[in-house]
């Protein structure tokens, strides 16, 4: 049993720094994107300078709300359902 809670804390402590890895690479990725968005659109003459920053908060607030970022929380569930899986086909089958 002590092995069991070890192996659950142990996992869940990698899967959070994994976790937040991936979300602060993708965010990163993200940001990236809408800056170069923001100078193409500025150099086109369809956005002022003064609304850059504007734009790539806004493109930020609806990545925290997209599907991408519900995605990553994957990192969680396919880590665990692997592991109660390779237990139940170990002991059971």
């Amino acid at each position: 049993m002590v092995a069991l809670i070890r192996l659950a804390v142990v996992g869940l402590v990698v899967l959070t720094a994994i976790y937040v890895m991936v979300s602060l690479y993708s965010r990163s990725v993200r940001r990236e994107k809408l800056e170069g968005w923001a100078d193409e659109q500025i150099s086109e003459g369809r956005l002022e300078e003064s609304d850059r920053d504007a734009f790539i908060e806004e493109g930020m607030r609806d990545y925290e709300h997209s599907l991408r970022r519900k995605l990553i929380l994957g990192v969680y569930v396919v880590p665990i359902i692997a592991v109660i899986l390779l237990v139940y086909v170990t002991n059971f089958m």
